[in-house]
C-alpha cells in the first residue's frame, strides 16, 4: 500500500481528472434520461450540447491523467499580487457563501427576484462595498433584468416564487 501512496505523491492533479471524469458521466446519465415532450424536426435537438459536453469532460479527464501519470505537473502559483504565505480571508469568503447558500434555501418559495436580490447585495457587501441603498437597488434591477431575459430571451422559466402573479 505504501508503494502504491508513494508513487502517487506529488499528483494531485489525478483529483481533478477523477472529478472531470464523475461529472461529465453525471452529465451523460441526466442527458440520457432527459424527456422530450414535444415532437422533434430538428436533427440536432436538445441532447447534443449536453452529450457533447459530457463527452468533452470524459476526454480532458482521460487526457489530465494521462499527463500526470506520465509526469505532466500543473506550475505553481506565481501571481505578482498573491502572497500564498496570508492565509484565507474568511470575513470575505464566509459571508459570501451565506449569501449563495440564502440564494438556494430562498430561490423556490422566495423566488429568483427575491432570492438573486440577496445573492447580488450579499456578494456585493461581502466583497467590501458598503453603498447599502445603491448595492440594494442595483441587486433588484440585476434580479429582475435576469428573470426576464431568462424568460424571454431565453425561454427558461426561473421561480417567481413570492412574486407569482406580479412578475
Amino acid at each position: 500500500m505504501s508503494s502504491i501512496a508513494s508513487g502517487l505523491k506529488g499528483r494531485a492533479e489525478l483529483g481533478v481528472a477523477l472529478l472531470l471524469g464523475v461529472v461529465g458521466v453525471v452529465v451523460f446519465l441526466d442527458t440520457s434520461r432527459l424527456a422530450i415532450t414535444y415532437s422533434q424536426t430538428d436533427p440536432v435537438g436538445p441532447k447534443t450540447l449536453p452529450y457533447l459536453v459530457s463527452g468533452l469532460l470524459v476526454v480532458c479527464a482521460v487526457l489530465l491523467a494521462i499527463n500526470v501519470l506520465r509526469g505532466g505537473q500543473g506550475e505553481a502559483e506565481g501571481g505578482e499580487d498573491v502572497d500564498l504565505t496570508h492565509p484565507a480571508d474568511w470575513k470575505t469568503v464566509l459571508p459570501l457563501a451565506g449569501a449563495f447558500i440564502a440564494n438556494i434555501l430562498l430561490i423556490d418559495w422566495a423566488g429568483w427576484v427575491i432570492s438573486g436580490t440577496i445573492l447580488f447585495w450579499g456578494s456585493a457587501w461581502a466583497l467590501g462595498s458598503r453603498h447599502y441603498v445603491r448595492d440594494g437597488i442595483i441587486s433588484v434591477a440585476l434580479s429582475v433584468l435576469t428573470f426576464y431575459g431568462f424568460y424571454l430571451g431565453l425561454g427558461i422559466h426561473l421561480p417567481a416564487g413570492v412574486l407569482k402573479g406580479i412578475l
